[in-house]
């Protein structure tokens, strides 16, 4: 009887742990689904089926030159991949030693890992027990995010737990959809160790100049040991801490017999030696130009993802490679060109304004309290004004007061002590420039310098900015008349006059004036007029042909921004213009009358190389062939009639082969804008040089005019391009033109060619030209 009811016992209990046995797995399966669904919103978001079968983590998109060099990266994570056979054999030897031991044992959970947190736990030790391939379950699918919790998940403790069963859940299912040398790969790819750098690819160019292929023994250790804590283990801000966790990763490769004792010894003697390097948007070749791609890739993104009806693509995330019309050697000869002629202008401005400072009304007295002003806009003037309300006192404290800091000069980033307001004054005497180049054949961006240096001017001349154009904007009156049924050779009297119009119902007069302040009385054919920029003459032919009709031409051209229809248009006080609508607009003349929209993309390929969208020129036929022969006609006259603004050309070695160049300088009232715009048979290019304000220019026409800033950067650019042996672009003539041309586009007058003595200085050249100049023709 007392055995029937032991037995009764020891049955009831086997049935009721079998029982809750069976219950915990129930509830556990139920709790594994709850969390995997995301019951009543409890748990959190969990990656679906599709994201799963394809991982992907935040990869940079890379900007190529159109010579394929990489010249750029746009990214919230620096990430470049790299695939398994091009990482080091001694570094994944050494992740999986120090890591995840069992790596190839296991399937995504390691219990025997799991167990002993237990077990140092009770020690007093803190260990993890979390596999390679559960740090890489939440590295791709960020499972410890506020995106990804649920209700549940702000519960201390309860919110680890949850967060830990994704990372189980999602270890196996990768460890079942992938091989143990992808998962080890996609782990290396998305680690973030510290320093901006995503993966290993970025990071060993950022610590060590190299890519994971040829890391080091010591050097894959310290990388190893930077997996789990960048900031604490960072050789470049915790180099003691960095030290130990190396050596440590160093005894575990002697422990599982990836280097010998002796090595290991040696290894843990080294010092850590870095060539850190972090890379940075503002850093590189083009860091202008590839603002504005940045602008037109995210453009097209936005497009793209509104016919996918999702987020199909994102320029900081979706790995994109980007190709470029840039050509990386034509953009380094226009920086270096750049640089070196606003080095030596920067020099001359500051002998020009010594002793005072440049900010000045149009009466040349200075601007009182015009830096105090400009800080009312600055974003720390502002954020001061957040914090203080209308304590001025303490606001004005605060602006001078110095502090340390590193400024630009142009003899290198100098460390000085400034207050915010002395920071403005010493930025404001600064001199910039825009400079584009294209093929107008077919819209191609070659060279892009948006402006001196770009850590510390962000802003960009050659498209975002607009000034006023000055007498490069007379090409267009002149093509006006000319599509009009004018010839290069009819005249017009240089001579003193008085325009008569309405402006808004009441009658003005407007007496435009030389340069020079002074009249020839020639009368002068239009090619004569043009080349030798002649105030009178222009707006006597604006008012003929109707300064309505120059500024539609203007448009037709490609000037996009608002031009006023007034008098003195034809001398570019119209409106204010960029760079690259000038640029776009005289590249019309030498593409035999069709407009090209500038190009700054050819192609876009997804993060494996596939293409998803081409792009290819656009153009558009505004003026006829025969109107934009004459035009290059026209402006070949600055360097062909006698005076002609651009014959300081001839300073520079570019008249071998009987090479042409046509262009046209320009100088806005009071010398706040230089500009220069300049064509060959293959190239057109616009150059601007101005204060950044326009209070803050040069005083006379010896210093200030066009001819004389930025004319001298075309010059040299086009100097060292035809030196260029590794370029193909040649000195020679302009084409003929392919359509009968009007018999009386050529005008019996002097033309001049380059100099075969350079025993004369320029200013004696244009003097003795000028002076054989006929009274009258």
């Amino acid at each position: 009887m007392a055995e029937k009811q032991y037995k009764s016992v020891y049955q009831k209990s086997v049935h009721f742990l079998w029982r809750g046995f069976l219950v915990s797995i129930a509830l556990l399966l139920i709790y594994v689904v709850f969390v995997s669904v995301n019951f009543l919103y409890l748990f959190g978001s969990s990656p679906g089926l599709e994201k799963l079968e394809n991982p992907s983590s935040e990869i940079a998109s890379e900007l190529y030159t159109a010579d394929g060099l990489l010249i750029g990266k746009y990214f919230t994570e620096n990430r470049s991949p790299v695939s398994y056979s091009k990482i080091s054999p001694i570094l994944i030897k050494t992740l999986i030693a120090t890591e995840d031991v069992r790596f190839y044992q296991h399937s995504g959970i390691d219990p025997q890992a799991l167990g002993s947190i237990f077990y140092f736990t009770l020690r007093g030790e803190k260990r993890g027990g979390s596999t390679i391939t559960q740090q890489l379950a939440k590295n791709l699918y960020k499972t410890r995010t506020d995106d990804s919790r649920g209700a549940l998940g702000h519960i201390p403790l309860l919110n680890t737990l949850i967060s830990k069963t994704k990372e189980w859940t999602l270890a196996v299912q990768l460890e079942r959809n992938y091989t143990k040398e992808e998962i080890v790969t996609m782990y290396l790819n998305t680690v973030d160790f510290g320093s901006n750098s995503y993966g290993i690819k970025v990071a060993s160019k950022t610590f060590f100049s190299t890519s994971p292929d040829s890391l080091k023994p010591e050097e894959a250790a310290m990388m190893v040991g930077l997996v789990n804590a960048p900031s604490r283990y960072s050789p470049k801000f915790n180099p003691k801490n960095a030290l130990a966790k190396r050596n440590f990763v160093i005894d575990k490769m002697a422990k599982y017999q990836i280097v010998s004792p002796a090595a290991a010894d040696s290894l843990k003697g080294l010092p850590i030696t870095l060539k850190y390097k972090v890379e940075k948007h503002y850093e590189g070749p083009a860091t202008y130009f590839r603002g504005a791609v940045n602008d037109f890739v995210k453009k097209w993104c936005a497009e793209e993802n509104k016919k996918a009806g999702y987020n199909k693509y994102d320029i900081y995330a979706s790995g994109l490679k980007i190709y470029t019309t840039i050509d990386s050697r034509m953009q380094a000869l226009a920086e270096a060109a750049v640089e070196e002629k606003m080095r030596d202008l920067q020099k001359k401005f500051n002998r020009h304004w010594k002793g005072k400072n440049p900010w000045v009304d149009e009466k040349d007295q200075e601007i009182p309290n015009f830096i105090e002003t400009i800080a009312h806009r600055t974003e720390y003037y502002q954020k001061l004004k957040r914090l203080y309300g209308n304590d001025q006192t303490k606001i004005n404290e605060l602006m001078n007061t110095p502090r340390k800091m590193t400024v630009f000069t142009w003899q290198g980033e100098k460390d000085t002590t400034l207050s915010p307001l002395d920071s403005l004054r010493h930025y404001k005497r600064f001199l910039h420039a825009g400079m584009m180049t294209m093929d107008p054949f077919n819209g191609q961006i070659k060279a892009w310098v948006g402006g001196i240096n770009f850590k510390y001017f962000k802003y960009d001349h050659v498209r975002q900015a607009k000034r006023q154009a000055g007498s490069t904007f007379k090409p267009f009156v002149y093509l006006t008349a000319l599509d009009n049924g004018y010839s290069p050779c009819d005249r017009i009297r240089d001579e003193r006059i008085t325009i008569k119009y309405v402006e808004n119902g009441k009658p003005m007069e407007w007496q435009p004036d030389n340069v020079t302040r002074s009249y020839t009385g020639i009368n002068m054919t239009l090619r004569q007029a043009m080349a030798r920029s002649v105030n009178s003459v222009t707006a006597q032919l604006t008012e003929q042909v109707g300064w309505d009709r120059v500024a539609q031409y203007a448009h037709r051209l490609g000037i996009s921004t608002p031009l006023q229809s007034v008098p003195s248009i034809g001398l570019g006080s119209g409106g204010d213009v960029s760079v690259y609508d000038m640029v776009s607009a005289y590249g019309t003349f030498v593409n035999n009358g069709f407009r090209s929209d500038p190009m700054f993309v050819t192609r876009i390929e997804d993060r494996n190389g596939n293409v998803i969208q081409q792009f290819s020129p656009r153009q558009k036929k505004v003026i006829s062939e025969e109107t934009a022969f004459l035009m290059v006609h026209m402006l070949k006259g600055g360097m062909e009639e006698p005076g002609g603004t651009s014959q300081a050309l001839w300073e520079y070695d570019l008249w071998k082969n009987g090479n042409e160049i046509g262009g046209k300088t320009g100088t806005t009232s009071n010398y706040s804008d230089g500009w220069y715009m300049g064509i060959t048979k293959d190239l057109v290019s616009g150059v601007w040089v101005g204060g950044e304000d326009r209070s803050i220019h040069f005083r006379t026409s010896s210093t200030g005019e066009g001819s004389k800033t930025a004319l001298p950067i075309f010059g040299l650019f086009m100097e060292k391009l035809y030196k260029a042996k590794d370029l193909a672009y040649k000195m020679g003539r302009f084409p003929k033109a392919t359509v009968k041309i009007r018999k009386d586009y050529y005008c019996p007058t002097p033309r001049y060619s380059a100099p075969k003595s350079d025993s004369l200085s320029t200013d004696q050249l244009l003097e003795k030209l000028n002076d054989s100049l006929p009274a009258d023709i």
